[in-house]
């Protein structure tokens, strides 16, 4: 017998008069055993996620050798991916052990503006790295100037400004809505689409925020992403020898193939028609950007990268061994 199957859950017709001022969280309906599982694995990932990019963070900081302009901004992606993970997961954990889950009003807003901060900075920032990396393979000469200490500084603060202003009008017009339909949000976080699901008030000017706030924190940076890189190809093609192309073609490979698996998983979620798309697919393909893609970040810029494992071995001789 699942532990949770007595508890009473606010249905529908609870709320329909009245403004909620809480919200309940059914996160994974499945059987104990099986949430049990999941709160281990999730545990785990979480575990990792943190050690690794705050190890990514110690690293940058402390060691000479990667006190470079793309390793600054890695560092940077770093900061993001633990907001995001700390700011999912903990509640996560608490409503997987207890089969769902209470949020007041305002620790739901809450929640929703730092996930939304992380992952509006994340996609500012991988733009970043990808004009780092076209200014590094089509313009070298240049790159010294370009990507100096403050211009790097200052594209990483214009980021977080950014995201954290951009993000800020959002959350306030998503919380001056009325939530009176239901308080039950299935999901396990406050999240958009589940949100409006259940607000009883217009939300045309809400959703025209978000399509407009969406230009210069997603679009935009995406057009510079995809600009970067149509560039970087062609110059990779002119070079010829195949050794010389291996070599810029790895100078920005791992970028790559995080900026691929952040915004398949991304556009997957939000940009994709839902139409047929199951609650469970959701909350799973959810997972992947809340939980795994933070984790698998530092994996890929580690193991895939020669400084980085350098200069992890240099810091654990020097302050472990």
């Amino acid at each position: 017998m699942d532990e949770g199957a007595d508890r009473h859950w606010p249905t529908d017709n609870d709320n329909n008069l009245t403004e909620v001022t809480k919200f309940f969280l059914l996160g994974f309906q499945v059987n104990y055993s099986l949430r049990i599982f999941l709160f281990c694995l999730l545990l785990g990932i979480y575990c990792g996620t943190i050690c690794g990019n705050l190890l990514i963070i110690t690293l940058v900081s402390t060691s000479k050798n990667v006190h470079t302009p793309m390793y600054f901004f890695i560092s940077q992606l770093s900061v993001a991916d633990v907001l995001l993970t700390n700011t999912i997961a903990p509640n996560m954990f608490h409503i997987l052990l207890n089969g769902g889950a209470t949020m007041t009003f305002a620790s739901c807003i809450t929640q929703f503006y730092f996930f939304d901060v992380a992952e509006a900075s994340e996609c500012l920032l991988l733009a970043v790295m990808s004009y780092d990396r076209y200014i590094a393979i089509c313009n070298p000469l240049r790159y010294t100037s370009i990507m100096t200490c403050a211009n790097c500084m200052k594209s990483a603060l214009v980021s977080w400004l950014l995201a954290f202003s951009a993000i800020l009008l959002d959350t306030i017009t998503i919380s001056k809505l009325i939530f009176c339909r239901s308080n039950i949000i299935d999901h396990f976080f406050c999240d958009y689409l589940p949100l409006i699901k259940i607000v009883c008030s217009d939300t045309f000017l809400v959703q025209l925020e978000v399509v407009l706030l969406s230009i210069p924190v997603i679009f935009i940076p995406t057009t510079i992403i995809i600009y970067s890189y149509v560039n970087i190809v062609l110059v990779i093609l002119k070079i010829s020898l195949s050794s010389g192309r291996q070599k810029a073609f790895s100078t920005c490979s791992s970028h790559l193939i995080v900026v691929s698996i952040f915004y398949g998983t991304l556009f997957g979620v939000y940009i994709v028609p839902t139409k047929g798309r199951t609650q469970t697919m959701s909350k799973i393909l959810s997972l992947l950007y809340t939980v795994f893609t933070p984790m698998i970040n530092p994996i890929i810029y580690s193991f895939r990268n020669e400084d980085i494992k350098k200069a992890a071995c240099d810091w654990i001789n020097k302050y472990i061994a």
